[in-house]
């Protein structure tokens, strides 16, 4: 990779006029640019959402500890070295995302060297110290990660008898990966879920079973549920928190370092968020709607009925056991973080996910907002109770309280 680096450089100081080292260096967007390259990255291999915030994460940190080592402002995520004072930070950043992205998505090296390239071109004095230290950032941000747990992939095996997920999923190795900022992941798993013969049990099951169920038409609660639905091929519930946040700085037009620390906060949330969700998850091992609904006379609440027709809006039961809700722990996280950046929550904003129905954008006037109703969605999708929603929600958000409160302080 450094190779392609040096040839890249070679090829724009032979050939390309460079900008003059008496104006000051565009604003290339790196942290937007190369954050829209890792999305399309998640999109096109079809990534999980745990592996997605993985991805998100080394590259925004990668992209902070580079543009940090060269100004000394704050404490590192994960690289505790300095770069060059002279170095030109958006160069870092370009080349620090960079250095990431061909290393976990080889595939695509080529389209990634030629944004690489681009970018570079835009810079003057201070572009070739900022690349070589960028790319030196992400390597090691590449090897800090290698043995972080997220590989070899294991399962837990399908389950039986009343209350409990019936089939295999696979990923359960993230319950054990090793957090990229809280110190303890497993502190955040909540208590369980409401026993089966419960008068809260019954409560969220009559909900989901009226307001998820397929058989009912119900054509806003579907789209609902489909704005936020992000399956397979999509960028993952973290990366339409992550272009949220994206597109909020645009808008207030932040500058290289407080972007930068931005993006690095809140995919360090969520991407210890998906530990702690996954520990949740494989811990209670919770039945999802459709087979609590189908089953309901096993379940020994008297205030349950059987449906063994019922089937989900979503069309699917579900990959993975009930409780919590990933995506609410996940829109927890987001929400939180950013509330906690821009010190408020009630910053409007507008924004479509991948799996919009017809692209059409919807506005949100806080990011609580946008949060409660992403996990409110897996109600209407019959595919979580709401019990589910709610400790996903607070789980991300605690997650994010943490992250916050103890990462990328002032020096």
């Amino acid at each position: 990779m450094i190779k392609l680096l040096v040839a890249s450089l070679t090829l724009l100081n032979a050939g390309v006029a460079t900008a003059p080292a008496t104006m000051p260096a565009p604003d290339i967007r790196s942290v937007g640019t190369w954050n829209e390259l890792a999305v399309d990255a998640v999109r096109i291999n079809r990534s999980t959402d745990a592996d997605a915030a993985r991805l998100y994460a080394m590259v925004n940190v990668a992209v902070f500890d580079a543009v940090n080592g060269i100004t000394r402002q704050r404490t590192p995520a994960l690289i505790p070295a300095t770069g060059p004072r002279h170095a030109d930070q958006q160069a870092a950043a370009a080349a620090a995302a960079h250095a990431v992205l061909t290393r976990l998505d080889p595939a695509r090296a080529g389209s990634y060297d030629i944004q690489l390239a681009a970018d570079l071109q835009q810079l003057g004095r201070g572009r070739e110290a900022g690349a070589a230290w960028g790319a030196d950032v992400g390597e090691r941000v590449v090897a800090a990660r290698a043995e972080d747990g997220s590989t070899p992939v294991e399962s837990q095996p399908a389950g039986s008898g009343p209350g409990v997920f019936r089939a295999a999923w696979s990923g359960t190795q993230y319950r054990n990966v090793t957090p990229f900022a809280v110190r303890d992941a497993q502190a955040f798993v909540p208590g369980p879920p409401p026993a089966l013969a419960s008068a809260a049990y019954a409560t969220a099951f009559a909900e989901v079973a009226g307001l998820g169920n397929a058989a009912i038409p119900a054509p806003d609660l579907l789209a609902t549920y489909q704005f936020w639905s992000l399956p397979a091929g999509s960028d993952q519930p973290p990366g339409e928190w992550l272009r949220i946040a994206l597109g909020v700085a645009a808008d207030r037009r932040l500058p290289l370092a407080d972007e930068s620390r931005l993006t690095a906060l809140l995919t360090m949330a969520l991407a210890d968020t998906t530990v702690t969700t996954v520990s949740t998850k494989y811990a209670y091992r919770h039945w999802r709607p459709t087979t609590a609904i189908r089953e309901a006379g096993t379940d020994g609440n008297p205030a349950t009925t059987a449906d063994p027709a019922w089937s989900a809006r979503a069309g699917s039961v579900g990959g993975t056991p009930e409780y919590v809700s990933g995506h609410s722990s996940y829109s927890g996280a987001g929400s939180a973080v950013l509330a906690l950046f821009f010190h408020r929550d009630r910053i409007a904003f507008t924004h479509a996910t991948d799996s919009a129905p017809g692209g059409v954008a919807r506005t949100y006037p806080s990011f609580s907002a946008a949060a409660g109703e992403a996990g409110r969605s897996r109600i209407y999708g019959g595919q979580h109770f709401e019990f589910s929603n709610r400790a996903g929600l607070g789980l991300g958000r605690a997650v994010a309280t943490e992250v916050v409160a103890t990462s990328l302080r002032p020096c």
